[in-house]
């Protein structure tokens, strides 16, 4: 006879659920389709979180005191900085640098050790337009995984923050291979992944899988849901992936793919202690639109067992 399934822990105890800028249709540090960042804080809290992602760099307060108000007064804490990094461009090295040590000196001074670095899109985010090619070069891929570890050495080295690169939709970083070749070509101690279960949907990938054979680098979890529907006529309309959030791809729990709850279970199984951050995108969106979501989303990942709002332990 075969043996049941175990049934999904009441609450997956290693993983610690907060929320970010993005699920309030945050994508610029400054945008007038966007909510100030006062009423972000303000709903995120409301919404029942207690640690969130800094967003677009500028977004919030980059000084560390007024930022460090700003959350103190609303009981809220950092898990981590986002960050934008071309590392198929060495010419452009010495620009990334600086732009991920503002967002690292930030994140440490606000008490979070990851950085989610987020590949640069091929496609204007806002007009749809290519801006490069959708495929690397192999001169490019050459060294890909060396500066992903560089750059990973110098922020655990200098801020004590670890590295997490983050698949991204119209990135050079989206399908399953291309974070399989980075996993591969780059060292765990210095590069691992931010899973974001959404864009490796969007990608074609497979988020289980991913966690089953990759768990030990999973460092870190956006978690996200599309919907199918607009993911077919992404690929039979060549859409970009602003176009695809304007018709609604990304989608409130339990709704899309994939299941969130079959991606807390994987994740309770690692046993790692993990941030799972909520992420919706949204932009652009109606200043009321986000904080209902944001509720429902939390009231039904709690369903799934992921409830914790314990930091995690740093173990990679």
């Amino acid at each position: 006879m075969a043996t049941a399934p175990s049934p999904l822990p009441i609450v997956a105890g290693n993983l610690c659920l907060g929320s970010a800028p993005d699920s309030w249709g945050v994508w610029f540090p400054e945008d007038e389709h966007q909510v100030p960042y006062t009423r972000f804080l303000d709903e995120l809290a409301q919404a029942g979180y207690q640690w969130l992602e800094l967003g677009p760099y500028g977004y919030l307060p980059t000084d560390p005191r007024r930022l460090r108000e700003e959350l103190d007064a609303r009981g809220l804490q950092v898990s981590g900085g986002t960050a934008f990094g071309a590392l198929h461009r060495p010419e452009a090295w010495d620009e990334m640098l600086a732009h991920v040590r503002q967002v690292a000196t930030l994140t440490a001074a606000a008490g979070a050790h990851h950085l989610v670095l987020i590949p640069p899109m091929y496609r204007d985010e806002k007009t749809g337009a290519f801006t490069e090619s959708p495929e690397l070069t192999a001169e490019q891929w050459a060294g890909f995984g060396a500066r992903a570890d560089r750059l990973g050495k110098l922020l655990l080295d200098e801020y004590d923050v670890r590295l997490v690169v983050h698949p991204h939709a119209d990135s050079h970083i989206q399908t399953q291979p291309e974070i399989e070749r980075l996993l591969n070509e780059s060292d765990g101690r210095y590069t691992n992944l931010c899973l974001d279960t959404g864009h490796v949907a969007y990608g074609g990938g497979d988020n289980i899988d991913l966690i089953r054979r990759f768990g030990e680098r999973v460092g870190y979890v956006h978690i996200k849901q599309m919907d199918p529907t607009v993911l077919a006529q992404v690929a039979a309309e060549d859409l970009s992936f602003g176009e695809a959030v304007k018709r609604g791809v990304c989608v409130t729990p339990p709704a899309g793919v994939p299941n969130p709850g079959d991606v807390v279970a994987e994740l309770a199984e690692l046993g790692a202690e993990l941030f799972v951050i909520v992420e919706q995108d949204l932009y652009p969106c109606a200043p009321d639109v986000p904080l209902p979501i944001a509720l429902r989303t939390r009231e039904h990942l709690a369903g799934c067992g992921l409830t914790g709002t314990r930091r995690p332990k740093l173990t990679r």
